[in-house]
């Protein structure tokens, strides 16, 4: 990228004495016998050259026009998910891309035309012929990159070829028949979401709990010393530890697939004044709620020229929350291999530290997490300004709508980082009963809670006294409790 002014400007501060003005005729000085100068800020301009850059225009637009499968384009990707990590948010890219925009838009505005033709009173779009439902529904099921690089082009749907066959082009007009963009709109994004959450994003959760659950199963009995507070407290199990994860994240997870995608087909400002104009004997709210439910999205009936996005902020701040358990599920296992409790297995091949050979760094967690944060930050921006609109309609949402495929890519990319790591996760039962082993103390807690049960005044004070802090000291007080023998009580 080359600069447009070749002059980098430099500031300087020098010291003043400081006056204030109060008029034209008097002024007021701050410096006195008793005091230094204050200092006053000014600034002189001067230029430097700015550092050549060595990539010239004429390469990186060459780079730009390469093909992705040479790794020209992921080189001057603006955003990594386009670049660096595109292999594993691609699938995202059919649904959350502008080709998806696009193609919804085409879908929607077809099957708008489909049902129009089996509204009766609608005679201007008589029923189609198998044969003309068959084209239409062909456009749809055979949309290509080309058609939406023409669409992009043309920027009319409506006019997609369907001109050449001799039933539709008689209805062309019909196909956008009382339709805001905003009508369409709505629902693509409706469709785009619908679509990118149950065929990537659910998935890629689900995938995510089976491998924590698969921990908490494999590891239901493996002893480990907890901590709170970062100190040792008592002893817990890792498969328990990971289970909460499970349901945390499980939760959530059934959260989102609970939202209820909404859209709304009701014209300029929610009440079917055009419809009504033009058809009046039509039950237009009823046809548009048959019209929105066919695509498989909730019909929302009370509206302005736009559908609230009421529901995407709550979908948004489901999938942040979910994103919040992980970045802790994240920084869990971060600390657990700080402390030796796993071990990593790398592939043949893979280095674990350019600089230190002996250790292997938790690069995927770490990568999950700054991806999660990443994404929460645009979720939360999205969560907070996509209800607010100015009375009936603004395109501030239609700019910010376009950015739902990063918050989301960059959610799949620490998914599939932290199921990465998960991978290569090797319990170290060797630290983790050294660990143990060092810590008798936390017997305190279950042995003083045992003294009370039994009626033992003064039990916390009775343990300090008697310095209760390794495996030594802890039988021997054991074995000086009386009420254990006259009860009968092995502990």
């Amino acid at each position: 990228m080359a600069l447009t002014n070749n002059k980098v400007p430099c500031f300087s501060l020098k010291p003043t004495t400081t006056t204030l003005l109060i008029n034209t005729s008097k002024s007021l000085s701050l410096s006195s016998p008793h005091h230094q100068p204050l200092p006053s800020v000014s600034f002189s301009l001067s230029y430097a050259a700015p550092p050549k850059l060595t990539t010239s225009r004429k390469v990186i637009a060459m780079a730009v026009g390469g093909s992705r499968d040479l790794g020209m384009s992921n080189l001057t990707a603006l955003s990594p998910l386009d670049g660096r990590y595109w292999g594993k948010v691609k699938d995202l890219a059919s649904s959350l891309s502008e080709f998806g925009l696009i193609y919804f838009r085409v879908l929607v505005e077809i099957k708008w035309l489909i049902k129009l033709s089996k509204v009766p009173e609608v005679t201007e779009v008589p029923s189609f012929s198998e044969e003309a439902e068959s084209y239409l529904e062909g456009n749809i099921d055979g949309f290509s990159t080309d058609d939406a690089l023409e669409v992009k082009k043309i920027e009319r749907v409506t006019n997609h070829d369907c001109d050449s066959h001799p039933e539709i082009a008689k209805v062309l007009e019909f196909f956008h028949f009382a339709c805001t963009s905003e009508d369409i709109n709505n629902l693509s994004h409706g469709l785009m979401l619908q679509e990118a959450l149950s065929s990537v994003i659910l998935p890629a959760m689900d995938d995510l709990i089976k491998s924590i659950s698969l921990m908490a199963k494999e590891f239901a009995y493996v002893l480990m010393l907890s901590r709170t507070h970062g100190q040792p407290a008592s002893p817990t199990t890792l498969g328990k530890e990971m289970a909460i994860f499970v349901v945390r994240l499980s939760e959530e997870r059934r959260y989102l697939s609970e939202t209820k995608i909404k859209s709304k087909f009701a014209g300029d400002i929610g009440n079917y004044n055009a419809h009504i104009s033009a058809y009046p004997n039509i039950d237009w709210p009823h046809v548009a709620k048959e019209f929105v439910t066919s695509l498989g999205l909730t019909f929302n009936s009370y509206v302005t020229q736009i559908e609230p996005h009421d529901y995407m902020a709550r979908l948004f701040n489901t999938i942040s929350q979910f994103n919040n358990i992980l970045i802790d599920f994240d920084r869990y296992i971060w600390r657990y291999i700080s402390l030796g409790y796993f071990k990593q297995i790398t592939k043949a091949g893979e280095i674990g530290s350019s600089k230190m050979p002996h250790k292997v760094n938790p690069i995927d967690f770490e990568n999950s997490e700054g991806n999660l944060g990443k994404a929460n930050a645009e979720l939360s921006f999205l969560s907070m300004k996509l209800p607010i609109s100015r009375m009936q309609r603004d395109l501030t949402d239609s700019t910010v709508l376009r950015n739902m495929g990063g918050a989301l890519g960059h959610s799949l990319l620490a998914y599939k980082s932290a199921v990465q790591g998960i991978r290569k996760l090797h319990v170290n039962e060797g630290r983790l009963k050294e660990d143990l082993d060092q810590t008798w103390e936390v017997l305190a807690e279950p042995i003083q809670t045992v003294m009370r049960r039994y009626g033992v005044p003064e039990p916390y004070e009775k343990l300090t006294r008697g310095r209760a802090g390794n495996e030594e000291s802890i039988r021997e007080f054991i074995k000086g409790l009386d009420f254990l023998k006259k009860q009968n009580l092995n502990f």
